[in-house]
């Protein structure tokens, strides 16, 4: 069987939940499951680079077969054999290498008669009701940390590099685990020596909490407010392409890299709230944000 030599193209940065597609490759992985490659698809892998958000759930359907897709994640292949998700050995857009989105399926998809083959022609369909609610929690998650990063922007001794609003990046320069989750995202960020050091400066951080909790929570309800609209640009249509996450708020247009999906508007959120708490982790204070929706 041969592996595929381009990129998939990937549909879900447009909202798409559901797509005709080519079978390019189906090749057998431990566990019983069944690896399926296709010409595009509506799903939304896993990076392991990056695993903030999850995959999508899915069916793959053929005329009289429905085969869930128990995972999705991102592969890349140089023609010679597949690489899942950590095992990757090159960085992502590296030339001669084709990086593939693998949906993974039970063992059945290879039974005669009623498998999968190269050439067939399937339909894909995304549950856009998970979908819906994991692009809420994903575009809270970029609404919040540009909250946190203007609500801790006093706190900064030296220059660092900006978000897209002008205040200093605490997201982009202290983020350590990023969550994101149904309505809702955990984001962790780790106030150690090396985040002192570019010049930021947490002392009595964790005694001002609820007064930077309620100065983000009231930005918060005003930008949902405004309705702004969501999108994600992209470089291109393939999997390795560049994509970010763009809100046109009323003052400024906020611009993220990002990889996953979002809502088209903050009107869809409802209401946005964040809580901050601290911790102290082998010695290293650590703050954690959750952001929830509705």
């Amino acid at each position: 069987m041969t592996l595929p030599s381009a990129d998939t193209r990937v549909e879900y940065p447009a909202g798409l939940t559901r797509t005709t597609a080519s079978v390019l490759h189906v090749q057998p992985q431990s566990g019983g499951l069944v690896a399926v490659l296709l010409d595009t698809t509506p799903v939304h892998p896993v990076d392991a680079g990056w695993p903030d958000q999850g995959p999508d759930r899915a069916l793959l359907c053929t005329v009289g077969t429905e085969l869930p897709v128990l995972d999705c994640i991102v592969g890349a292949t140089d023609g010679s054999a597949l690489y899942l998700g950590r095992d990757i050995p090159v960085p992502k857009g590296m030339p001669g290498w084709a990086f593939v989105v693998v949906h993974l399926v039970q063992g059945a998809a290879l039974d005669a008669g009623t498998g999968l083959a190269e050439g067939q022609t399937v339909e894909v369909v995304v549950d856009a009701g998970y979908r819906q609610r994991l692009s809420a929690g994903h575009t809270a998650c970029h609404l919040a940390s540009m909250a946190l990063n203007r609500a801790l922007a006093d706190r900064w001794r030296k220059e660092v590099r900006a978000d897209s609003l002008g205040n200093p990046d605490f997201d982009g320069t202290a983020i350590d685990v990023s969550l994101i989750s149904e309505n809702g995202s955990v984001d962790t960020y780790r106030l150690g020596k090396s985040l002192r050091r570019k010049g930021f400066d947490t002392e009595g951080l964790a005694e001002q909490l609820a007064e930077i909790e309620s100065t983000m929570n009231t930005a918060l309800a005003e930008w949902v407010a405004s309705a702004a609209s969501v999108r994600v640009d992209r470089d291109g249509p393939l999997l390795s392409d560049r994509r970010y996450w763009v809100c046109e708020l009323p003052a400024h247009s906020a611009r993220i890299p990002c990889g996953g999906t979002h809502v088209s508007s903050l009107v869809e959120l409802g209401a946005v709230r964040v809580a901050l708490s601290t911790t102290d982790v082998e010695g290293t204070s650590v703050l954690t944000m959750e952001t929830v929706v509705g």
